[in-house]
């Protein structure tokens, strides 16, 4: 989609770019786990084939439970450590010993266990590696550590089956190794994709922010250039009035009557700033918030007639950003659906979104007490419209009807889409 000239923000874009941020966090807890769970089955199968070599190895039921209890220790003490990981900082530091000993202790512990019951080098490395992929290692440190171990696993893979390890290894051995040498590729990748998440999470946030700021600074200096002009043109013409009102009142008076001019046109021209601000063209509108759904993580579309210039811009732009306001605020965050058309001499504009997880709370948009909604209907009845709220499943619709305006709008043949 083509950016369209100079939109200007939505006034929700300010006021929710906190609760936006915090939104766009939330919307990626599911790939981590998805990123987390997928470390923990490497681990756990790695767990799982060092019991079965230890079993082929006739190393002996004591032996073996002694295997399978530390393998679950370690795999268990590995969350630690993961889970630092998902909200760590760039400045954290590489170690925290008061919860990271804890793990590195164990590793060496199952490590050598391991080691010593199935004659294994790589398995007794391997978990102590494991461990420290999992720490906050500075960028571009932990790409040159995992070279390393995998390099150093290889190796350790082939003086196993030449030199420790009997010839009739059998499958178990061949996967336990392929499984510990691929095991911190898969970890650091992983990781790798979460970091890239995370940056793009934030940008989006940024995006969302700067675009409220830099409407705000727009909004300002426009305001400063109209007030500060007006007001320095009235301070010169009170001061000359002052300095005339002794020899001749009748010139003072007149500056005066041209300062009340002055203060007038002042008030008049905020108005139409204001004016300027609240009547966006609703295509702009409807593009903002489209942006500004995408901004925070949304799959957002909006369907718009070609003749929405003819729409009522000052009864449906604030219900268009109300809406928005709401979908970012108490929607699932998943999908958006916008939509202005013109059907039997009424203006009807339609928001759907997904509303799955959320619960009706008092201030759900539909529930009592929505306050939303209740100013979306005062907007509506000022100019005879109509409102339309249902909830069906998953999905949340709001829909505004509005009478069209005395000017007729040529037939078009068909909707437009601004986005999709």
């Amino acid at each position: 989609m083509s950016r369209l000239p100079e939109p200007a923000a939505t006034v929700s874009a300010a006021s929710e770019a906190r609760s936006t941020t915090l939104r766009l966090t939330r919307s990626i807890n599911v790939t981590w786990w998805y990123i987390a769970l997928s470390v923990l089955f490497f681990e756990l199968s790695v767990v799982l084939f060092s019991v079965v070599a230890a079993a082929e190895a006739d190393a002996g039921t004591v032996a073996i439970v002694t295997v399978g209890i530390g393998a679950l220790l370690w795999w268990l003490s590995t969350l630690t450590p993961l889970l630092d990981y998902r909200r760590r900082s760039v400045d954290a530091p590489l170690l925290i010993w008061r919860r990271h000993l804890a793990p590195l202790l164990i590793a060496v512990a199952y490590g050598l266990t391991v080691g010593l019951v199935t004659e294994s080098w790589v398995v007794s490395l391997a978990p102590v590696l494991q461990v420290a992929m999992l720490l906050n290692w500075p960028p571009g440190v932990r790409f040159r550590l995992v070279l390393a171990a995998t390099a150093l696993l290889v190796a350790l893979v082939v003086i196993d089956f030449r030199v420790n390890l009997p010839d009739d290894n059998s499958t178990s051995w061949v996967q336990l190794a392929v499984f510990a040498v691929i095991l911190p590729v898969v970890t650091v990748s992983s990781l790798w994709w979460w970091d890239v998440l995370v940056a793009l999470d934030r940008a989006r946030a940024s995006e969302a922010k700067l675009a409220a700021t830099q409407e705000r600074l727009r909004l300002a200096t426009d305001v400063h250039d109209l007030q500060g002009h007006h007001l320095q043109v009235v301070a010169l013409q009170l001061e000359l009035a002052e300095r005339l009102m002794p020899r001749d009142p009748e010139a003072g008076m007149e500056q005066l009557r041209a300062a009340r001019a002055s203060v007038d046109d002042a008030r008049q021209g905020t108005r139409d700033l204001a004016t300027r601000f609240r009547s966006v063209p609703l295509r702009d509108e409807l593009a903002n918030a489209v942006d500004l759904l995408r901004a925070a993580g949304t799959k957002a579309e909006a369907t718009v007639d070609p003749d929405a210039s003819l729409a009522p811009a000052s009864a449906l732009g604030p219900v268009i950003r109300e809406t928005t306001t709401n979908v970012l605020r108490h929607g699932g965050g998943r999908w958006a659906r916008l939509s202005l058309t013109r059907t039997d001499g009424s203006w009807r504009y339609e928001i759907a979104n997904d509303v799955a997880g959320v619960p009706d709370v008092p201030d759900l948009p539909g529930s009592a007490g929505g306050a939303g909604l209740d100013g979306i209907a005062r907007r509506a009845a000022e100019v005879d419209g109509d409102l339309e709220v249902r909830r069906e499943g998953e999905t949340f619709t709001v829909v505004v009807t509005v009478p069209a305006e005395d000017r007729p709008a040529h037939e078009a043949p068909a909707e437009e889409e601004v986005a999709g």
